[in-house]
């Protein structure tokens, strides 16, 4: 029989645009604390995906490619628990950007849910990693761990900038399709099948996300990576705008373009 008959049908790209802005309202509109304390789980989360990507790039008898691509689907781990456990993510609430193109959400409204579930985001990844290093986890497999985490930081902070930039655009183009093509599913197995791929290739692809980063230098430092805060700010501020623009304009622009912008000669109501 039809799977609509069941409700198991998934939603239409134009209903998953609908979704999605009646949902960024609906985050703008959410008490502070609230949005405070779900950025900080959401941090935790990017962080224990971090987490996991960095023991499998820990284990040398991997080659480059299995590397990539199994971390990738394990770090897939974060944005499942964002998605299905509930939580506020930055680089997802890139998507607020079609309420606001609606005029739904205000100019005032959507930068202050961007600053506030950064900084909480920031919070809960760095309170990971601190909990991580008290641990002692980086000392797991003859402390490659620790390596592992320290070469990954490094690396970061050795970008030249307009990698960095470039790397976050193409990152949170694909975060953000993984959060849209979500909004499709009805089931937690329809939600974590839409995310496990597009997050399995930008991480495959080394492309940049600044809350996964906001995990990684925070304990690579703690580690003793000869890494300061002045590197940690302007990666930070590289790839946070290369992810704006890849979420925001690339994916949350170009759908509301097709879906949601006013018609000419359209009926009032339509």
């Amino acid at each position: 029989m039809p799977a609509e008959l069941f409700g198991l049908d998934a939603y239409a790209p134009q209903e998953i645009a609908a979704r999605v802005q009646a949902v960024g309202v609906g985050k703008t509109r959410l008490p502070l604390l609230t949005q405070a304390l779900l950025g900080m789980l959401a941090g935790a989360f990017v962080g224990l995906g971090a987490l996991m990507f960095t023991l499998v790039a820990s284990d040398a008898s991997l080659g480059f490619a299995a590397t990539r691509v199994l971390g990738g689907l394990v770090f897939s781990l974060g944005l499942v628990l964002v998605t299905v456990a509930g939580a506020e993510l930055f680089t997802g609430n890139n998507l607020i950007a079609m309420a606001w193109a609606s005029g739904h959400v205000s100019t005032g409204a959507l930068l202050r849910n961007w600053a506030l579930v950064g900084a909480a985001n920031f919070a809960g990844a760095a309170g990971l990693a601190l909990l991580v290093w008290l641990s002692g986890h980086a000392s797991m497999n003859d402390g490659a761990v620790g390596r592992a985490v320290v070469g990954i930081a490094s690396a970061k902070a050795a970008l030249p900038w307009l990698e960095a930039f470039a790397r976050g655009v193409l990152c949170n183009v694909l975060v953000c399709m993984a959060v849209w093509m979500a909004f499709a599913g009805r089931t937690v197995t329809d939600k974590a099948v839409a995310i496990v791929f597009p997050i399995t290739a930008f991480v495959a692809a080394g492309f940049e996300h600044s809350i996964a980063n906001m995990y990684f230098f925070p304990l690579a430092m703690l580690l003793g990576a000869p890494l300061g805060v002045d590197d940690l700010l302007r990666h930070l501020a590289l790839v946070i705008a290369g992810n704006l623009v890849g979420g925001s304009v690339l994916v949350a622009g170009v759908y509301w373009v097709i879906y949601l912008r006013p018609q000419r000669g359209a009926p009032p109501g339509a």
